[in-house]
């Protein structure tokens, strides 16, 4: 491992990084720099075949009082981490975390710049498969169907993709951070300081069981539960999505021009009649054949409810749904799937796909796979179809590489104290998740009241002001720390 672990970066432009026009744009930052790190495709055999992945930093304001490097991942799985890195220096820039640490971000393997890249879907079929709503369809037919395109989609994955079943075994939580800490070597640092959103929370409690004497320090917003299976990780999403809807509706009902009106015993109602009638009969957009499918409308409402910042958006994509225009829903849910302007989409949801795939124990009992779902729609009844519950497998029932992880309470010893951001109202990663994790790790716990998806770095004075005290000099906030949004 040494030809890895002290490699030397050659940092220049991050123009040749960019695989969307929106990273055309973001790294055209002047204090972006980008490089390739290489590491082995598959540790059990660091001789073999390799990987790069694509790094970018943004260097410390003050380096006369330089720190050291944080690291960060803005979860997906499967999202690229190097416009985070941009972002967050942004946010930071007038603190003492911009002026003394480095902000670098990474690809991680598989996903974005790094290669080689996951693949499974091309732009035109990801269009295709958008525009159906055939997981609806609950006849043996149907889920014939379905269970159909999951293997097809699962052998294009191979097919496709660089290296091919060798980088799909290797996607997983268990490899990537193999990878930060041979990133964290030759960045030169001796200890991790880390920044992990979402799903990089579980990057980062994984490096911390992996390499507990390496932690300098961890910041994990947004956590998934380290215990959950992956349908009881479902079912809490649901619940979490219902009461971000919930929030929402009790907003919109206040206003004159409230989609869903302003009865609250009638919003539900009244949601479903708009939502629903898409199953059969979605609405043409008038522009190279696209029409918003009853999926696409129901993603676009997802997308909205990770920021109360939105919810206008989503009342106005609603109101115009009345009148069978679906343009600002179909915008809200091609921001959801990553889909630019020029009809290009991004790897994330293939890279998500092929994570979960390995991190999770896959669901090949059809009667659990019907009582998950069952759950989820009693759970978030905004999102019930109303239709029979199929009993289809996903992709990953037909994934052609083992798993390589599963959920488990983490039992760490030497670890330096963490701290743990949890939201009340986090749609996508529920408040209580990083209750359970925070004590999983015997670390502090920042509590912030609002409906959102992550905090920290986002704009409240409370929650920045926690996080930077400790990544600077290491100070855990009080117990029962609690922020207002």
């Amino acid at each position: 491992m040494e030809r890895f672990y002290g490699q030397s970066l050659t940092w220049g432009d991050c123009a040749p990084f960019a695989r969307t026009a929106g990273d055309r744009d973001t790294f055209k930052d002047p204090g972006a720099r980008c490089a390739r790190l290489t590491v082995p495709l598959d540790y059990a055999n660091p001789g073999g075949a390799t990987a790069t992945l694509g790094l970018l930093r943004v260097a410390a304001t003050d380096p006369s009082r330089r720190i050291g490097s944080l690291l960060v991942n803005p979860g997906g799985p499967g999202a690229s981490g190097l416009g985070t890195a941009i972002r967050s220096a942004s946010q930071a820039k007038d603190t003492e975390l911009g002026r003394r640490f480095d902000f670098v971000g990474f690809d991680p393997r598989g996903v974005g710049s790094s290669e080689p890249a996951i693949r499974c879907l091309t732009d035109q079929e990801r269009d295709a498969e958008r525009a159906e709503d055939d997981e609806l369809d609950a006849s043996p037919q149907g889920v014939a169907k379905v269970e159909a395109e999951q293997r097809d989609y699962a052998r294009k994955c191979v097919e496709r993709t660089g290296d091919g079943a060798a980088l799909l075994a290797s996607m997983g939580t268990r490899d990537v951070v193999k990878d930060m800490d041979v990133l964290r070597s030759v960045l030169g640092d001796e200890k991790l300081s880390y920044l992990g959103y979402s799903y990089g929370t579980r990057l980062g409690t994984t490096y911390a069981e992996t390499f507990p004497r390496n932690v300098r320090a961890l910041v994990l917003d947004g956590a998934l539960d380290p215990e959950q299976n992956v349908v009881e990780e479902l079912v809490a999403q649901g619940e979490g999505f219902q009461k971000a809807f919930d929030a929402f509706t009790q907003w919109c009902v206040q206003r004159p021009d409230c989609a869903l009106g302003q009865d609250p015993a009638q919003v539900l109602p009244n949601y479903w009649n708009l939502v629903r009638p898409l199953i059969d009969r979605p609405v043409d957009l008038g522009e190279g054949g696209r029409k918003l499918s009853y999926s696409d409308a129901t993603t676009a409402v997802i997308q909205a409810l990770y920021a109360e910042e939105l919810w206008d958006t989503l009342n106005k994509g609603l109101g115009d749904l009345k009148r069978q225009r679906a343009q600002t829903l179909m915008l809200l849910a091609d921001t959801y799937f990553e889909r630019g302007q020029d009809g290009r989409y991004s790897t994330t949801q293939d890279a998500f796909t092929a994570v979960r795939c390995v991190d999770d124990q896959r669901v090949t009992d059809k009667t659990l796979v019907v009582q998950a779902q069952e759950r989820y729609k009693q759970v978030a009844p905004f999102l019930d179809d109303g239709r029979p519950t199929s009993s289809a497998l996903d992709a990953c029932a037909f994934w052609p590489v083992p798993n390589t992880s599963e959920p488990h309470l983490p039992k760490i010893q030497g670890l330096p104290p963490v701290l743990v951001v949890s939201t009340t109202g986090d749609p996508a990663t529920p408040y209580q998740a990083g209750v359970n994790l925070a004590k999983a790790l015997g670390g502090a716990l920042v509590t912030y009241e609002a409906t959102q998806h992550t905090a920290f770095l986002q704009g409240n004075r409370c929650v920045d002001d926690a996080g930077i005290a400790y990544l600077v000099d290491l100070t855990v906030p009080p117990a029962g720390t609690t922020c207002d949004g």
